[in-house]
């Protein structure tokens, strides 16, 4: 898009108080200003008489260097893009515009960029994540909503590039699914995925209603991280419930003519996990156990963010019961998420996978709530 001198100028003076802000408020200022301490200390000669005190020092600079220096230059880049304005319209006039506005959008580009890698900063954030969809009350309704639930992140994986591996299908006797399990692999899969845990909402004309009346529907998505061996959950056998059965594939046809899918009930929570994605029940109970242990790991998570909020004084809701965004297909077309209040009416590509503008949405709220900015 080309802008005017005039936009463009306006554009650059937005887009600069835009860092700015975002530069005080991540406290990106107070990081730079403890850089510039270690850079002094690295550079004192007698730091070396202490070799370990000098290790964790240049350590700790190398580290704060890589987070910060593509914001420094970000910062310097647009802080001279003003006066690059000026001089290349008092050398080209009007034709020198198109490659100032390149030079805008690639800086624009780079802040969002910036702010996306910060937003995916959390220590699970690159990890893979199991995506659990299970309908609500209603049974075909509900359970064909899942289903259509199922194609669409299966759709915004292969989009994304991610590799989605169906880990466990029940199939509903009628249409829709029972259950099903996605196990995500790529990059940052529970950093994009992890906004979607929540309770979906469906509106439509029901194809299973002979009168034609409209239906509500509702299906749970729980998004958990796969956790390293190295964190330690731990499940006494005393508290599982073990049950073996027939796996069964999309479409409901069987894939294996014995036992071997794994249910698991964790009894003092309620919390239940399935895999079928192995002939062998050994591999399916240790994947279950798995799904088990980042579901338990999210819980505690969940308890310790809702002790620090009360502890703040905060009242943000974080229930995953809570229902984060609304599907309306009748009488007119709206997606609408309910916490960052990003909508379009364009629903098809939504359903055919597009998500990335709701996940973003949702990654900026984010970031904006820990900076302590209202949206």
């Amino acid at each position: 898009m080309d802008r005017s001198q005039k936009e463009l100028i306006k554009q650059t003076g937005e887009t600069i108080e835009q860092f700015s802000n975002y530069w005080n408020l991540h406290n990106l200022q107070e990081d730079y200003d403890r850089l510039q301490s270690l850079i002094e200390r690295a550079n004192d000669p007698k730091l070396w008489d202490d070799p370990e005190a000098a290790k964790s020092i240049t350590q700790k600079r190398n580290d704060l260097q890589l987070k910060l220096d593509p914001w420094i230059e970000l910062r310097k880049e647009l802080t001279e893009l003003p006066d690059l304005i000026e001089l290349t319209i008092e050398e080209l006039g009007e034709s020198g515009l198109s490659g100032l506005n390149e030079d805008y959008e690639k800086l624009y580009a780079k802040f969002e960029d910036l702010q996306m890698l910060d937003a995916l900063s959390g220590k699970d954030d690159n990890k893979p994540a199991f995506i659990n969809i299970h309908p609500g009350a209603g049974g075909t309704e509900s359970q064909d909503w899942a289903d259509m639930l199922l194609r669409m992140y299966t759709r915004y994986c292969e989009k994304k590039g991610y590799r989605a591996d169906l880990v466990d299908y029940q199939p509903g006797e009628t249409a829709g699914i029972k259950n099903a399990t996605l196990y995500v692999q790529g990059d940052h899969p529970f950093g994009y995925l992890k906004c979607e845990s929540g309770v979906h909402r469906l509106v439509r004309i029901s194809p299973f209603d002979s009168n034609k009346r409209r239906h509500t529907s509702f299906a749970s998505v729980y998004v958990t991280p796969e956790i390293d061996d190295d964190i330690k959950i731990v499940v006494e056998e005393k508290d599982l419930r073990v049950d073996v059965y027939r796996s069964s594939g999309a479409g409901g046809q069987h894939v294996n003519t014995t036992d071997s899918a794994v249910r698991m009930t964790h009894i003092p929570t309620g919390i239940v996990v399935s895999c079928q994605m192995e002939r062998s029940q050994i591999k399916n109970r240790d994947t279950a156990m798995k799904m088990l242990k980042a579901r338990l790991y999210e819980l505690e998570k969940q308890k310790a963010e809702e002790e620090n909020q009360k502890k703040a004084g905060e009242k943000r809701d974080i229930s995953w019961g809570s229902q984060i965004r609304s599907y309306v297909f009748h009488p007119y077309n709206l997606v609408k998420d309910h916490r960052t209040d990003h909508e379009t009416g364009n629903i098809q590509p939504v359903m055919d996978g597009d998500l990335h503008s709701f996940i973003i949405a949702y990654l900026k709220y984010v970031t904006n709530l820990k900076a302590g900015v209202k949206s």
